[in-house]
């Protein structure tokens, strides 16, 4: 690989596979980004429709909800059979079927008659969009190590942690020109686009030399080996907490900004982008950093950030919550203060997610699509697990999201101290 850690590894393209000899073509990790988001965008753009979905497809109210736990069961169950597969077949022909089925799906949801059958094909959809996360990540690995990898992976995995957050925004944008079903044909072609990209231009990068047979005790005692790995446990449980932060997030966010401080779902929608362009502006930061510096010495610099961002917002809290209205609410003047600390926590997300990766795939190069499909399964269970945990907690303050912000912070810099050379 050129010392300059540029996206190489003296590989030319040639039909659908790499050999060696030239550079990386310059439109891969482009094309690499537009399929990492497709899973993505998927998750909650539809989210701002929820209640009038609800009443077309006559259900009850809240029952919407049921459609985002089967799409994260699906992601998660997905990734963990999608890994070894790849390892298996090579990085095409699962992402080829992935793209495929995810459009066949994502159309069954636009046409879905009844709540049972939307999260039914919600669930299948996301089980196949998961090649979509765990392809691109592997594709990575094979390709580049060390600081290239890592910076390649500041674009991939920046558009899987901003889209979700943006999403939303977008989705309510577009239903006040098209209906909820729109929205779902909509991500039905972006996923037959997919397809096509895939087929027409994603070159094969896993040798033949380098698969592995898809038996269920060989793949799991590959998945016990690869968590045994120091570099994959320590920095791949850091790229699964990430799961928590966001979701944790994305569950308190429109209590406390709406309903708490009031903000309209427009103005709602532009501190999304806000956060957005933090953490887009930390990655690239990062990307600037890499190879300069060292990527393990980039994560703790961007946890120490976060960390330190989670303990003002901590604090934040706790005195806005002591310091209400005789009402109960509380007072407008902590909004910026809130916000200035969340952009200081969420935003070097956006460095510690590549970093992270890079980090925990540095050791699996024969083993990258299942080192990938463990950590992006852990990032979803982590995330349902963020989800369900706030639903028990007392609202009305930011002191929940604070708390479990601030422990994600503290058990990631800790692990970031664990991994030895």
């Amino acid at each position: 690989m050129p010392a300059s850690g540029r996206f190489s590894f003296d590989r030319a393209l040639v039909g659908n596979e790499l050999i060696p000899g030239r550079p990386l073509p310059f439109w891969l990790p482009i094309l690499l980004g537009t399929l990492t988001a497709v899973g993505p965008v998927s998750t909650d753009i539809y989210l701002p429709a929820l209640p009038e979905m609800e009443r077309q497809l006559g259900a009850a109210p809240g029952s919407g909800s049921l459609t985002m736990a089967a799409w994260v069961a699906g992601l998660a169950v997905g990734q963990l059979i999608v890994g070894p597969l790849t390892d298996r077949f090579g990085r095409r022909l699962p992402l080829l079927i992935g793209t495929l089925c995810y459009a066949i799906a994502a159309a069954g949801c636009a046409l879905a008659p009844t709540m049972f059958v939307m999260c039914a094909c919600r669930a299948i959809a996301a089980f196949m969009a998961a090649a979509s996360l765990v392809v691109p990540n592997a594709c990575v690995r094979d390709l580049t190590q060390g600081d290239a990898s890592a910076k390649m992976m500041s674009r991939l995995i920046i558009i899987q942690g901003v889209v979700p957050i943006l999403a939303p925004a977008l989705g309510g944008f577009a239903l006040q020109f098209i209906s909820w079903r729109d929205i779902f044909w909509a991500t039905s072609c972006y996923g037959l686009l997919g397809f096509f990209v895939v087929l027409l231009f994603l070159p094969e990068t896993l040798s033949p030399l380098h698969r592995r047979d898809f038996k269920l005790g060989p793949v799991l005692v590959r998945y016990v080996h690869t968590f045994k790995e120091q570099h994959f446990r320590y920095n791949g449980l850091i790229w699964m907490i990430l799961g928590f932060v966001t979701f944790t997030y994305l569950t308190a966010a429109p209590f406390l900004f709406e309903t708490v401080f009031g903000l309209t779902p427009f103005h709602y929608g532009m501190l999304f982008g806000i956060f957005a362009v933090c953490m887009i502006g930390t990655s690239q930061i990062n990307a600037f950093f890499v190879g300069r510096y060292r990527s393990k010495t980039l994560l703790k610099i961007a946890l120490c950030l976060g960390f330190s961002g989670s303990v003002v917002l901590c604090l934040l809290a706790i005195w806005s919550a002591i310091d209400v209205l005789p009402s109960g609410h509380l007072k407008a003047v902590y909004l910026w203060p809130i916000i200035g600390a969340l952009m200081l926590t969420l935003g070097p997300t956006g460095a510690m997610g590549p970093n992270a990766a890079a980090g925990a795939l540095r050791y699996q190069a024969d083993n990258a699509g299942s080192a990938a499909a463990l950590a992006g399964t852990g990032q979803y269970v982590m995330g349902m697990f963020a989800s369900a945990l706030f639903s028990f907690l007392p609202v009305g303050t930011a002191v929940p999201m604070a708390i479990m912000l601030l422990l994600a912070m503290i058990t990631m810099l800790g692990l970031s101290f664990c991994v030895t050379e």
